[in-house]
């Protein structure tokens, strides 16, 4: 996952990056909002966390142009204790979350990785209600739970293997920590772990004919999970 710490506080940049680092995240940090917008226009982040107290552009004012930006990421905002008008106004304009300065390093983490999550899954209800999409030389039928080759074959799917793929599909191009897929793939009933989500990679794999030494599609990101790599349309 990718965050975006925009603070003019140098100490607090670095020591936010380097606590970060330490959870799996790739980190940049911007000291104001030409900065914050140099970074953004050169990658895409999971995650922006911006402080309202900035020099030249403040945060709310960023605020407001993130609102204007297609696919902006999920904002964390941090506020002075107390300012309460400013937390009020930053989440009428568009932040998901605050954190009072100071907070605690690990509390941050977590509400960063709800706010992700949170996401995550709104991306996904955009292509809920598609049958039928497309990937390579693949078809995913989603209502008869198979894939489909060039030659109209349909092959079976077991329940984690849809689970797995039906997560993917809805998030090509991202790298998918091992815990993001768990909460992806959890079903009523149903055990997910680190290993069986290993295994449901191992499998959907052979039937994509993937290889773990040379994979077309399910690529591993050594350190940081599985990434679905093509392009995905619907039927």
């Amino acid at each position: 996952m990718r965050c975006l710490v925009v603070d003019d506080d140098a100490e607090i940049r670095t020591s936010l990056t380097t606590y970060l680092e330490g959870f799996g995240w790739q980190v940049g940090a911007a000291a104001d909002g030409g900065a914050m917008r140099r970074m953004l226009a050169a990658a895409r982040v999971d995650a922006i966390v911006l402080d309202l107290m900035l020099p030249g552009e403040d945060g709310l004012a960023l605020l407001r142009w993130l609102a204007t930006q297609p696919d902006a990421p999920p904002v964390l905002m941090l506020t002075a204790r107390g300012d309460t008008m400013s937390r009020v106004i930053g989440l009428e304009l568009g932040a998901d979350d605050y954190l009072a300065k100071p907070f605690e390093p690990r509390e941050l983490v977590a509400r960063l990785q709800a706010l992700v999550r949170r996401s995550n899954k709104g991306q996904a209800i955009v292509a809920e209600d598609m049958r039928m999409l497309r990937f390579g030389r693949w078809r995913f039928d989603r209502i008869a739970r198979q894939l489909v080759n060039a030659e109209d074959v349909g092959i079976a799917l077991s329940s984690a293997e849809f689970r797995l793929l039906a997560a993917f599909v809805q998030r090509p191009g991202r790298v998918l920590s091992r815990d993001q897929l768990i909460e992806l793939t959890r079903a009523p009933g149903v055990e997910v772990n680190d290993r069986s989500i290993d295994l449901a990679v191992s499998r959907l794999r052979a039937k994509l004919g993937d290889t773990a030494r040379e994979p077309s599609m399910i690529r591993t990101v050594r350190g940081e999970g599985y990434l679905f790599d093509a392009e995905v349309s619907p039927c």
